[in-house]
């Protein structure tokens, strides 16, 4: 190991590089573009991946919604165009019969089918909002951060039919006043007094809810709006290891069965399975880390072979200088050691630089996007693992390219190179 850190090795390095400048230049910029390239694209990936979790951290990422449409099969009997209403029955049913659920959570909101809208009332202000009935289990699969002194609807309130309420930060600006704390106080829903228990904080959950939000028991809603068993929508939270793809057909062939609905009828029970989406988020954003990869490997991949191009030119070159080496002394071992160094220390540097560039530039991207909460994209990091993986490659891959123009230079025989001209 005493060639690595001799001195005069490293003085030959440098004075072999600085004999091919701009050539040594533009190669390096290869590599480094590639490395540049890797970290940029994985980090932006990354990016992507890390907003689409921001977006639903607030939701079970393995869930999806059911609710009832209109048919489109004639079937026992029953014509086209046919109201489905999904009832509190169907959440039991669908528990027992399928067993990747973890939770479902029955939901009726104001304004569908023939309920009236949510006109709130406090004191001399009126306002307009959603009013959803609901139970204890809703944010079991959905968050709802609540401010100090509330509290979400309980179990309590679902069996004594409380005419309580949690209400949303929009509501509380629009009704109360700025000093005015509205734990306690009373709202008018439908001409029926509510008390106020908790206030929900406005949180984005990629467009599952609104700031102004009410949310009453879902036992007082069917009082209130007299909606009987019928059950607007359902919101289902599978297993995190069950396949969501499948629970959603599971479900749909339940529903059909239980309202006799055509198996042919695809219109009949809506949904959106938002753990598909995700799972297809999170494959999008493995698809464009494993691209930024190949890019990035084939960028590198021909930066360092034109650094052993260079390499060959310069061992051509110096083809005097070897044979003379060669003739005081020098061993074969030594020559090959000296131009290995030049490609693996080109290499570093190129990538190192590659590395700091890629990591300003996500920097910057990361300071840009960190206040846009309206747009899936946070944090644009690549792990330290991953970087250090990428330099160690090329680090290899210089090492064997170098191999070409050292076994090129122990190859001239010392009386040929002094011939040389």
């Amino acid at each position: 190991m005493k060639t690595l850190f001799d001195k005069d090795t490293w003085q030959e390095i440098f004075s072999s590089i600085g004999q091919n400048k701009v050539r040594t230049i533009i190669t390096v910029i290869g590599v480094l573009w590639g490395i540049f390239l890797y970290i940029v694209l994985s980090g932006a990936a990354k990016g992507i991946d890390n907003g689409f979790e921001r977006q639903f951290e607030r939701i079970s990422s393995n869930s999806l919604f059911v609710w009832g449409e209109v048919t489109s099969v004639p079937y026992n009997g029953f014509k086209t165009g046919r109201q489905i209403r999904l009832k509190l029955s169907d959440v039991e049913t669908l528990k027992n019969k399928i067993q990747e659920i973890q939770y479902i959570a029955p939901r009726n909101v104001s304004g569908l089918w023939g309920t009236s809208g949510g006109k709130i009332v406090h004191g001399q202000k009126t306002g307009t909002y959603n009013v959803y009935g609901d139970y204890p289990v809703f944010t079991t699969i959905t968050t709802k951060n609540i401010y100090d002194g509330g509290r979400f609807i309980n179990e309590s309130d679902i069996t004594f039919n409380r005419k309580v309420c949690v209400i949303g930060e929009r509501t509380r600006q629009e009704l109360f006043e700025e000093d005015e704390n509205p734990i306690g106080e009373f709202i008018r829903i439908n001409n029926i007094y509510f008390k106020v228990v908790g206030i929900h904080k406005y949180v984005v959950e990629g467009g599952m809810a609104d700031d102004g939000d009410i949310h009453i028991p879902f036992s007082t809603y069917k009082k209130l709006y007299n909606s009987g068993e019928h059950v607007h929508f359902l919101i289902v939270a599978a297993f995190d290891d069950a396949d969501i793809v499948k629970v959603e057909q599971d479900i749909r062939t339940v529903l059909k069965d239980r309202h006799n609905i055509s198996p042919a009828d695809m219109r009949a029970i809506g949904g959106f399975n938002l753990g598909e989406m995700f799972k297809q988020i999170t494959k999008f954003a493995s698809g464009m880390t494993f691209l930024s990869l190949i890019i990035g490997l084939a960028t590198i991949l021909g930066g360092i072979i034109g650094i052993g191009n260079i390499l060959l030119i310069s061992v051509k070159e110096r083809t005097k200088e070897i044979g003379i080496r060669r003739a005081i002394g020098a061993t074969p071992k030594e020559i090959r050691i000296q131009i290995i160094l030049e490609s693996v220390f080109l290499t570093i540097i190129a990538g190192i630089i590659g590395i700091i560039l890629g990591a300003l530039v996500l920097s910057g991207i990361n300071a840009a996007t960190k206040d846009m909460t309206d747009y899936p994209f946070t944090n644009p990091t690549v792990p330290i693992p991953y970087i250090l993986g990428a330099l160690f490659l090329m680090v290899v891959l210089g090492t064997l390219i170098g191999l070409i123009p050292a076994h090129r230079a122990i190859s001239i025989k010392p009386i040929d190179a002094l011939r040389e001209e």
